[in-house]
């Protein structure tokens, strides 16, 4: 696959580098050359120097061809103004935008735009880690309505069945992995000591999951 990535700094270096390790095609834009020493020395694609908006400087990275698109520099309004042009102008199918402010981030996904937000994940994150400390979310999704979580089994919870931790509509229980080997589990399987667990469970039932498996 083809990427496209705007701006060389530390997250823009690593996922590019980590793009090209994979064997992806990638070329990363930054206006400051001196950025690209950032990159990997692995790295295999193309550097262009150029505003991160320029029509004739996507056009070099290649952007017409491009399977995916991200803009990551350390603006917002750059990261949406190049994002909107891949997405609008040459019909990238896959782009996204680091936004630093979460309230615009909300406004930008309602146009369209797939946003990560670096400041609203890393306050859900500490605030998940500080309320539920016994719960190890593994994935956010979509925009963190829903997380995968992953449990050990604790005493507490051995020889319950998996059916005593679905809640309709709020969580389930994806994974079960006992001995090492993982099977999804049937709503009659009895827990034991040791299993680990991957529950996906809407945000806003976070507090009652962690009250049924007291960790609250």
């Amino acid at each position: 696959m083809r990427f496209v990535i705007v701006g060389c700094g530390r997250v823009g270096a690593q996922l590019a580098s980590r793009l090209s390790v994979q064997g992806h095609q990638v070329a990363i834009v930054d206006r400051d050359p001196a950025a690209f020493c950032r990159l990997s020395p692995t790295f295999k694609g193309q550097k262009v120097e150029g505003v991160g908006f320029d029509r004739d400087v996507l056009i070099a990275a290649g952007i017409e061809r491009a399977d995916g698109f991200a803009s990551v520099t350390s603006g917002d309004n750059t990261n949406v103004v190049s994002a909107r042009i891949a997405r609008q102008i040459f019909r990238v199918p896959k782009v996204v935008a680091r936004i630093y402010d979460p309230r615009r981030a909300d406004i930008y996904r309602r146009f369209g735009l797939q946003t990560i937000s670096p400041t609203e994940w890393a306050a859900t994150r500490i605030a998940e880690l500080l309320c539920h400390p016994g719960m190890s979310v593994v994935q956010t999704l979509g925009n963190g309505e829903v997380n995968l979580v992953e449990v050990e089994v604790s005493a507490h919870l051995a020889g319950h069945r998996v059916n005593e931790l679905v809640m309709p509509g709020e969580s389930m229980v994806v994974a079960l992995v006992r001995d090492g080997r993982a099977t999804v589990p049937s709503l009659a399987t009895t827990l034991q000591m040791g299993d680990t667990l991957q529950i996906s469970v809407q945000s806003t039932a976070m507090g009652r999951l962690a009250g049924m498996l007291r960790l609250a």
